[in-house]
């Protein structure tokens, strides 16, 4: 056994002493390294963390994701320490949409009903009616009486394919993923026929040219769990890659195969979720910090369209 893995074995059991005797958990997005995926207590999308959220009896959350979904977790747990591993893991949909335009955005169109995905701020949240994922958005938007103006925001691509899927007319912020958007529909099709068995499974987030080729749509625990109960054994994967160790797990036997970027880079792996680290999964348990501090009206203004979600969900 190398020195590395020696290293990583010490820092795992370092991190589940910590984890006793602080009573704490670890909740991790599909996109997370595979390490922290393996060491983490829950692993899921966006709606079933912000579930494990609101249902841990632990005092210390410490989240390994983005920015926006530690902020969910305290908007649900105000009264629990909730860490970080880097407080730089932001999201690019979450920086395209500051509070005080989205203000402006509502005010401007004040018969609207402001629905929006869950990949922002928590003080765009507390400017929301309801707050929706990519797993639920669909069932949300179809629950709302058809007379009902609907805002969107902040991912168009997803706003698009909710209107096409429930025939809404919505008004939609112009905000996208730098991972989702930068998929080569050529690429992928160039692997298709290479692959010819092979089916396209797609995040909502991608741009129209990607999703018109799909076989599946969904969000990243759709994908998932359409590779668990399909009886295909070859994938083009069209979300950030981080999935595949799931897949890989729970559906082992088939091929995964990434949808690479347009450019001559790794555009298709997220780069803000690549900030955390098992180190600093280790020192944030360790030092208790960064924490999330989120000031205490935010988070009574936001937690209503979150708990709207989770009602509706």
């Amino acid at each position: 056994m190398n020195e590395k893995s020696v290293e990583n074995i010490n820092r795992i059991k370092e991190i589940q002493r910590l984890k006793e005797e602080k009573n704490a958990v670890i909740l991790a997005h599909y996109y997370q390294e595979s390490e922290i995926q393996d060491v983490a207590d829950f692993i899921g999308d966006s709606l079933e963390l912000s579930r494990r959220a609101k249902e841990t009896e632990a005092d210390i959350i410490l989240f390994a994701g983005v920015h926006f979904m530690a902020e969910t977790a305290k908007i649900l747990n105000p009264n629990k320490k909730v860490l970080i591993p880097d407080l730089n893991a932001g999201c690019s949909l979450s920086d395209a949409t500051p509070p005080p335009l989205f203000k402006k955005f509502r005010e401007e169109h004040p018969d609207h009903l402001a629905i929006t995905y869950i990949n922002c701020s928590a003080g765009v949240k507390a400017l929301s009616d309801i707050i929706c994922t990519s797993s639920n958005s669909v069932k949300i938007v179809s629950q709302i009486p058809k007379e009902q103006k609907i805002l969107f925001s902040p991912d168009r691509n997803l706003g698009r394919f909710v209107m096409k899927q429930t025939g809404r007319d919505m008004l939609l912020w112009d905000g996208s993923c730098i991972v989702h958007e930068t998929f080569s529909r050529e690429k992928m099709l160039r692997l298709k026929g290479e692959f010819q068995g092979a089916k396209i499974i797609a995040h909502p987030e991608c741009e129209v040219g990607i999703l018109k080729e799909a076989d599946f749509i969904g969000s990243t625990s759709a994908l998932l769990n359409f590779v668990k109960t399909d009886p295909g054994t070859e994938y083009l994967i069209a979300t950030e890659p981080g999935i595949i160790h799931q897949m890989e797990k729970q559906a082992p036997g088939k091929r995964y195969i990434p949808v690479p970027p347009e450019q001559e880079c790794p555009c298709n792996k997220c780069p803000h979720m690549a900030l955390n680290t098992m180190e600093k999964v280790y020192l944030s348990l360790l030092n208790e910090q960064p924490e999330i501090l989120l000031d205490e009206e935010i988070i009574r203004k936001a937690l209503i369209p979150i708990e709207r979600m989770l009602e509706m969900s």
